[in-house]
């Protein structure tokens, strides 16, 4: 028999409330009392072919205030009042699941507890028999979802670039959809009902601040992101598979705890011993110093317990060099938990110790930034970009890894505009190049590329790049499944090389589109608009 079951625990007297089972598909709200310091969701049971139970705490105006997952390998979450954005009168709790069936029912304790004030002791037996009781507390088990107020973030005033992707005036309630791309979940926010199945996703919501990363020749995973209505992804981790440019849904493909939800985090891969590291980012009001571990090779979860200190940071930037762990610069709260200043400092992680430490260095070093990108180049890390509020920086800096020294670069060409969030990569051993971002006004759609040898900067033209967006990923890959050919004295030939293919995903336009697109070109293709 499927004993299947969902629970919350809102208060230390009180008894599990049951929020689903084994009956079908369910949507469930239950109202968290203004009392309870903390809420605990678990699930008891076999999963079966379920997926995942999604979880969100929102405020009386239907806000977000942070949203958890259920798996079958994470299968209890905890939220603590004093850790959370926003806790008053009107909190509600709302879980629903993706795979199986579940059907909605009322809550109900799991064992006899006391009788809640406005139960009579008259209810028929008989009649009640085979069914749930009654709910104590407030339940919507099924609503139409309206538009959501935009919450207002303190600090937005400090100057232009804070206000990336935030509604415009008049826009208030309007929806955020990804646009140039199939219907995604949430499109329109119809009402729900729990006898209409949701569709399983065939690819990522819309999405900006996610990361992209590359782990072989077939296979990118993509991890966390925000996207319409600022909130927090629900679909937060997926596998894109290159031979047909597949997503597959990825969260429960891989064993023990998996990361909070977040955005502008770091995901880099260590392709000597086979493992995504994910480091920062923020929720809400909650910024990150930890690192978690994906094995690509067991498909497992680990969280580090370091020694050493690193604050939490976001829209840092994350290079890997020798099998070390280069985090430079990022947004970090300062006082918590409202961010106010970037950092300049560069901390160092080395996996094989698991300890965090700041390195000597000399030289020209860059001013305090986020949004920045920093590029390996030769035993190089170069850092373009970023902002400060209310400064937007198009300056690049390098950092010999040889002699840890900071350097000014002195570069020829036109450089790019000041710009933040944009997309970096390296094309080539000596090149590398820049795409898109925000300028603190609107998002950018132009690209360049930046050569090492020369310090030259070079503007490209591509009509598939020609959307603005800004917090998109951008990655390289040399795929499979192409093969190179080139002439020779006339003479075409196969190479034994795979040309580079460049790939563009997600990101906005600070008009309120957030975008699930993927684009993808040959590097070559790019070069040749040289």
């Amino acid at each position: 028999m499927d004993d299947f079951g969902v629970y919350v625990v809102l208060g230390v007297n009180d008894a599990p409330l049951k929020l689903l089972c084994a009956n079908g598909l369910a949507q469930v709200s239950v109202a968290v009392p203004p009392s309870s310091q903390q809420v605990v969701l678990f699930s008891r049971g076999r999963w079966g072919d379920r997926i995942c139970v999604n979880a969100e705490l929102n405020d009386a105006d239907r806000v977000p205030i942070t949203i958890g997952k259920l798996t079958p390998y994470n299968r209890c979450l905890t939220w603590e009042q004093w850790e959370e954005e926003s806790w008053t009168e009107g909190v509600m709790l709302t879980v629903s699941l993706e795979g199986g069936h579940l059907s909605a029912v009322a809550p109900s304790p799991v064992r006899e507890g006391k009788r809640k004030r406005g139960q009579t002791g008259e209810d028929n037996e008989e009649e009640n028999r085979g069914k749930e009781n009654t709910c104590p507390i407030d339940v919507v088990s099924s609503f139409s979802e309206k538009s959501t107020p935009l919450r207002k973030v303190r600090g937005q005033s400090r100057g232009g670039q804070t206000r990336l992707f935030l509604q415009s005036e008049g826009q208030e309630g309007a929806a955020l959809t990804p646009q140039n791309t199939p219907p995604q979940r949430g499109k329109g926010r119809p009402a729900k009902t729990p006898t209409t199945p949701t569709a399983p996703l065939v690819n990522p919501s819309g999405r900006w601040g996610q990361s992209l990363c590359p782990i072989d020749p077939q296979t990118a995973i993509l991890i966390g992101g925000q996207g319409s209505r600022m909130q927090f992804c629900k679909d937060p981790m997926w596998k894109l598979c290159t031979e047909d440019m597949s997503w597959v849904p990825a969260e429960t493909l891989a064993e023990g705890p998996t990361p909070e939800a977040r955005i502008g985090h770091t995901a880099t891969y260590d392709p000597d011993s086979k493992r995504i590291f994910v480091f920062g980012g923020s929720k809400n009001k909650k910024w990150f110093n930890d690192v978690h571990i994906l094995d690509t090779q067991s498909w497992k979860w680990s969280t580090v317990e370091a020694q050493g200190k690193v604050p939490p940071l976001a829209y840092h930037s994350c290079s890997m060099f020798r099998g070390e762990l280069f985090v430079l610069g990022g947004v970090f709260p300062r006082p918590h938990p409202e961010p106010d200043g970037c950092s300049d400092s560069l901390y160092i992680f080395d996996p094989h110790l698991s300890i965090w430490y700041q390195p000597i260095v000399t030289g020209d070093k860059p001013a305090p930034r986020s949004g920045h990108s920093a590029c390996v180049v030769q035993g190089k890390i170069y850092v373009f970009g970023g902002w400060d509020t209310p400064l937007c920086f198009n300056d690049m800096y390098m950092l010999d890894l040889g002699l840890m020294e900071f350097s000014s670069v002195q570069t020829n060409g036109s450089p790019p505009s000041p710009r933040s969030w944009h997309g970096c990569v390296l094309l080539s051993d000596s090149t590398f190049v820049v795409h898109g971002g925000y300028n603190g006004n609107q998002a950018l759609n132009d690209t360049f590329t930046f050569n090492t040898d020369t310090n030259t900067w070079t503007e490209l033209v591509h009509p598939q790049l020609s959307v603005p967006r800004a917090g998109h990923s951008i990655i390289t890959m040399a795929l499979a499944n192409q093969n190179l050919s080139f002439k020779d004295d006339g003479k075409e030939r196969n190479s034994d090389r795979t040309p580079k293919t460049l790939l563009v995903f997600g990101g906005g336009d600070n008009e309120g589109n957030f975008y699930s697109d993927l684009t993808t070109l040959t590097v070559t293709e790019l070069l040749d608009q040289n």
